[in-house]
């Protein structure tokens, strides 16, 4: 397609200057006759190509009403590159926790002060959400939520105490 009209273009150069004048008068008078009946244009690809090869040779007066505009121009290479570079147009990373769930572990921490990680994870799960222990420290941590309060370490004495009255001591 763009061989056939490079190759009409080089015969065009062996034609009389009257001739091309002639033609260039009919092809304005369609362009215009078109642009009353035709509100917007579908160009290919290779009629963008060749449009935005020729353009760059065009005074700035003539670029500016023509069919394609500078504007037009950029918008598509703006396509152009896009669809060449097809890099990913998301946030990388890990997904967000779903609204939902965060809000809920927020109630049910705020509901149960004593209530660990764990616990909070345990009814989570009961409830059908799948949700990490991090993921719900990270979730309490954002919302200024701390860890249930640490309870004094009575195991070893509470052991101490009941081995010590069963064997006497």
């Amino acid at each position: 397609m763009i061989f056939c009209r490079i190759v009409g273009w080089m015969t065009l150069l062996a034609r009389s200057d009257a001739s091309k004048n002639m033609e260039i008068l009919v092809l304005r008078h369609e362009v215009t006759v078109l642009r009353r009946q035709v509100h917007r244009p579908r160009l290919s690809w290779a009629d963008r190509a060749v449009l935005s090869a020729l353009a760059r040779g065009l005074p700035a007066v003539l670029r500016a009403h023509r069919l394609v505009t500078p504007g037009t121009l950029l918008r598509w290479h703006q396509h152009l590159i896009a669809r060449h570079w097809p890099y990913p147009h998301r946030k990388i990373g890990r997904p967000a926790t779903d609204p939902a769930v965060v809000a809920l572990t927020q109630q049910l921490a705020r509901e149960n002060p004593r209530w660990c990680y764990e616990r909070i994870r345990g009814e989570l799960r009961h409830l059908g959400h799948q949700v990490s222990s991090a993921t719900i420290r990270g979730v309490l941590k954002r919302a200024r939520l701390g860890p249930a309060p640490r309870r004094a370490d009575d195991r070893r004495r509470n052991f101490l105490q009941a081995h010590a009255a069963s064997a006497g001591l």
